[in-house]
């Protein structure tokens, strides 16, 4: 299994084994998270590019407002796709890594091929279910969110459905919602960081030259590739910490290391989950 060894972690383990991982693999896990980004932040570019210029010194025609609504629809769809992409592929690596199984980056993203749209189902629910526990009140919504926390490796890696995989991770995180906030917390902060760091500079640059177009879209470029940035080097942090949580809820509830060891080629069989409300 490498040099990780698969036993019940503290909390700060967890999170050293984390950045451990980030650290080690920091090309990796860079290059899943980039290659999907990178179509984002291209369209985005031509967006700010070129739809000023095609409306500079007229008014809209119904043609361009047409090119526009469709821009931003494909600009969703590419953001969903990049992001399902940037996720899955994360967690396989992840799984890789802890299973002592060489992986590339190629090799991660092609394992979403047909995962996508399973994928995208999970992360519906997810979204569906945290909305609707926030309209109850915000700590309700932030509890939910906190047991889903492990749903998105649980889908990919044993091959759940949308319901089953929010069940299957309601049963793992039952008595650890503390330790899946903490995660919440630290890579909400490292986030909002990145974007201070590499986003915001330029965003007050386009404040400052709100009376030269064309140096408000050189700043506003400029702040897209800073968000491109801070999202590519951020976001996976998240994603490797919710897969290494993952597997030590396994260990530590289901013995997964001893599975693992009495069936070396396998992801070991899951106990039956149990539903959100019993």
């Amino acid at each position: 299994m490498a040099d990780l060894d698969l036993r019940p972690l503290t909390l700060g383990e967890t999170l050293d084994r984390t950045f451990s991982l980030y650290r080690k693999h920091f090309l990796l896990f860079v290059g899943i998270a980039a290659i999907p980004q990178l179509l984002i932040l291209a369209l985005n570019l031509v967006q700010l590019l070129v739809l000023p210029a095609a409306g500079r010194g007229r008014t809209l025609s119904g043609g361009l407002v047409a090119f526009t609504v469709i821009a931003g629809l494909i600009g969703i769809v590419v953001y969903f796709v990049a992001y399902l992409f940037a996720q899955g592929g994360t967690v396989f690596a992840v799984s890789d890594l802890y299973l002592g199984r060489p992986t590339t980056i190629g090799a991660s993203l092609g394992r979403m091929r047909g995962e996508a749209a399973d994928l995208f189902g999970v992360m519906f629910l997810n979204g569906l279910a945290v909305m609707l526990a926030t309209l109850l009140l915000i700590i309700p919504g932030i509890y939910v969110a906190c047991r889903l926390i492990t749903c998105i490796p649980a889908a990919l890696l044993e091959k759940l459905g949308g319901r089953d995989s929010l069940e299957r991770s309601f049963a793992l995180t039952k008595g650890n919602a503390g330790r899946s906030f903490v995660i919440y917390l630290l890579y909400f902060s490292l986030l909002y960081a990145g974007m201070l760091l590499f986003e915001f500079p330029f965003l007050f640059a386009v404040a400052l030259s709100a009376k030269d177009p064309t140096m408000m879209r050189v700043w506003s470029a400029l702040s897209q590739i800073g968000s491109f940035a801070a999202m590519v080097l951020i976001t996976p942090i998240f994603t490797i910490a919710t897969t290494v949580f993952y597997y030590d809820l396994r260990v530590r509830k289901e013995a997964f290391d001893l599975q693992l060891m009495m069936n070396p080629g396998g992801n070991a069989i899951p106990a039956p989950a149990q539903t959100m409300f019993s």
